[in-house]
C-alpha cells in the first residue's frame, strides 16, 4: 500500500511523504479496507508536530476518518459473534492511519456507508456527526421552538450543528468569520448568520431572539462561552465542543448562578469508555435523519483534493481557515475495490 508515515515529528504539513508500505496484516477481529477518500482535522496537525494529547509510537500512518470498502472481513469475533460487514460492503470509520491507500481496523470504529452517500461526504462523517448529535440531543435535551447559537458554523462539527438543530425544529443562528462562510451556514439551513470578529456580535444576536431574551442552547467549538453568556436567555444550555480558537476560558461562575444557566461538556470520545450504551443509540438517530434526508455531508468542494500527495494541501486548507465543513481527499483505488 501507500501512506503518509511518521518517523519523527515534522514542522507542518510540508514535511509529509507519500511512500510504499507494507499492506497491513489483519488480527483476528481486524477488518482490511480499501480507502477511497480520506478527511482531514485539526488534531491530524497537530498530531504530526507532536502536539496531540495522544501521540502513537513511531513509526505510524498520519491520518485518522476515512471511508472505503472492506477487501477482508474476520471469520467470527470475540464470542462466536458474526461480522456486521462483508467483502464489498462500503463504510466509513476513524482510526490511526487515514491517510493511506488501505487500513486494519477493528468493527467498532467503522459504520455502514449512508444509502446514497459518496464517498467523499461519508469520509468526514465517524467525527463529527455524532459529536453534534450527542452534544445537542444527549447533552442540551434540543427541542422543537428553541433558539440555537452555533459558533463556527460552517466547520465540520458546525455545519453539523445547524443540521441537526434544525432537524428538531430549531431556529438557528450561526456565526462564521467571513461572507463566504456565513452564505455556506445558511446554504445547511440556518436561519440567521452574524460575524462573530465584530465586537457587537452577542447584541446583534440577542435583537434576533423573541423580546431579545437570548437563545436556549450556546453550540460553541471555539471558545467563546463567556461572551455567549451575554446573549444567553434564563435557563440556557451551553455546551463545551472544544477549544479551536486556542486558549482554555476561565469563568466567572457568578453569572452562571444569576442566569440560572447549564454549562454542560461533551466528550464524545470518551463514551466508549463511560457510557457505551448510548454509542449506537447516538447514531440510530444520526442515521434516522440521514435516510430522511434532513442530514447530509458537508465536503468542502471550492477545490479538489486527489490523491494521498495532496494531503499536505487539503491540511493547508484546514489550517488556514480558509476552508468550510469537512476537507477530504480522494484516494484513487486501482485494486479489487475500485469503483
Amino acid at each position: 500500500m501507500r501512506g503518509i508515515q511518521i518517523k519523527e515529528y515534522v514542522k507542518g504539513p510540508e514535511d509529509l511523504k507519500v511512500i510504499d508500505l507494507p499492506t497491513p496484516t489483519p488480527k483476528d477481529d481486524e477488518y482490511l479496507i480499501d480507502i477511497h477518500a480520506s478527511a482531514t482535522n485539526f488534531f491530524d496537525l497537530l498530531q504530526i508536530r507532536g502536539k496531540y494529547q495522544h501521540q502513537p509510537a513511531f513509526p505510524w500512518v498520519a491520518g485518522s476518518e476515512f471511508s472505503g470498502v472492506v477487501v477482508q472481513a474476520p471469520k467470527s469475533l470475540p464470542g462466536g459473534q458474526a461480522p456486521k460487514y462483508k467483502v464489498g460492503d462500503k463504510v466509513f470509520g476513524a482510526g490511526q492511519g487515514g491517510y493511506a491507500t488501505q487500513i486494519a481496523i477493528n468493527e467498532d470504529r467503522i459504520r455502514r456507508m449512508p444509502s446514497g452517500w459518496s464517498f467523499d461526504d461519508a469520509a468526514g462523517l465517524f467525527v463529527t456527526g455524532p459529536t453534534s448529535y450527542a452534544g445537542l440531543v444527549v447533552r442540551a435535551g434540543i427541542k422543537k421552538g428553541d433558539w440555537v447559537l452555533v459558533h463556527a458554523a460552517a466547520g465540520g462539527v458546525g455545519l453539523a450543528a445547524v443540521q441537526i438543530a434544525k432537524a428538531y425544529g430549531a431556529t438557528v443562528i450561526a456565526t462564521a468569520g467571513t461572507q463566504h462562510k456565513q452564505d455556506v451556514a445558511r446554504k445547511f439551513g440556518a436561519d440567521y448568520a452574524i460575524d462573530y470578529r465584530k465586537s457587537d456580535w452577542p447584541e446583534q444576536v440577542k435583537k434576533l431572539t423573541p423580546k431579545g431574551r437570548g437563545v436556549d442552547i450556546v453550540y460553541d467549538p471555539v471558545g467563546l462561552i463567556a461572551q455567549s453568556m451575554k446573549c444567553t436567555a434564563w435557563n440556557g444550555r451551553l455546551l463545551v465542543i472544544g477549544f479551536a480558537a486556542g486558549d482554555i476560558e476561565k469563568m466567572a461562575t457568578n453569572r452562571i448562578l444569576l442566569k440560572n444557566v447549564s454549562v454542560v461538556g461533551l466528550h464524545w470520545g470518551a463514551y466508549s469508555i463511560n457510557e457505551p450504551e448510548m454509542i449506537e443509540k447516538v447514531w440510530e438517530g444520526l442515521f434516522e435523519l440521514m435516510e430522511s434526508g434532513k442530514y447530509k455531508g458537508t465536503t468542502f468542494n471550492d477545490e479538489e483534493y486527489v490523491g494521498l500527495e495532496s494531503v499536505p494541501a487539503a491540511l493547508k486548507a484546514l489550517g488556514g481557515r480558509n476552508s468550510w465543513g469537512k476537507v477530504v481527499v480522494k484516494v484513487p483505488q486501482t485494486g479489487q475495490s475500485k469503483i
